[in-house]
């Protein structure tokens, strides 16, 4: 089985490049100190994941499927995939969270007008359980509270067959006027 070393900027090109934009060399090598520690100095990135929102694109398109949307509720199917899953095989945590945010945001949008911004100040998860690889979660959002300028959205995740409840989330957005200029 042959591998083929990947195409794309490594950890040292991204080092470079962020120090031609006037990154101080000693944030620069405490950033290189990490990823040598952690054993990622000199990885490169496939061109196929080098691309921005890359991480919220997947999620939204392998993991999430909505559906049902009404004014205040927002409810998905998700899949735990492998790709997704820490080294135990459970949903990460980052997963639960950023999967919190963007059910969270998209249910805070049935109730906030157009004419106001969204801005995420809290978001608060209680990790219960662990859904494990390849399992089928209903994910729930629901308003709990919305005012002129405060919007609590409450998000459960269960398993879909057991409806066993395995993580909370919470998450308040601030509802700002856009500005005209």
């Amino acid at each position: 089985m042959s591998m083929e070393k990947q195409t794309g900027p490594s950890t040292t090109s991204i080092v470079a490049a962020e120090s031609e934009k006037g990154m101080s060399s000693r944030s620069l090598s405490l950033v290189t100190g990490f990823f040598e520690s952690e054993g990622v100095s000199d990885t490169t990135i496939p061109p196929q994941f080098d691309t921005k929102g890359f991480f919220s694109e997947f999620v939204r398109g392998l993991l999430l499927k909505v559906y049902r949307v009404n004014r205040g509720r927002v409810s998905c199917l998700l899949s735990v995939k492998p790709s997704v899953t820490n080294i135990y095989g459970g949903f990460h945590g980052g997963a639960v969270a950023s999967v919190a945010e963007m059910v969270s945001n998209a249910c805070a949008r049935t109730v906030v007008g157009k004419d106001k911004e969204l801005f995420l100040g809290e978001l608060s998860t209680s990790y219960l359980s662990s859904a494990p690889r390849n399992a089928e979660l209903k994910v729930d959002a629901s308003v709990v509270r919305s005012g002129r300028n405060l919007t609590v959205i409450a998000v459960e995740f269960k398993v879909k067959d057991s409806e066993k409840l395995v993580y909370t989330s919470r998450a308040t957005f601030y509802n700002m006027p856009v500005a005209s200029l």
